[in-house]
């Protein structure tokens, strides 16, 4: 049990050490972030639409 003391206490030292982003910074890097992940998922959404009437009109012809 010591042992997990020890680490506990260890990394509760490391996260002090940690420079946190201000609110202003994280507020920006999470808009940033959720965009990209939006605009990911439309974009593959497109391309998986496409694909698929692709195949479609492929079979079909």
């Amino acid at each position: 049990m010591g042992n997990i003391g020890a680490f506990f206490n260890n990394v509760m030292s490391e996260m002090r050490k940690v420079s946190w982003p201000r609110r202003k910074e994280l507020t920006k890097y999470t808009v940033v972030v959720l965009s990209t992940v939006i605009f990911m998922a439309l974009f593959f959404a497109v391309v998986d639409i496409g694909i698929s009437e692709l195949f479609r009109w492929f079979i079909a012809f």
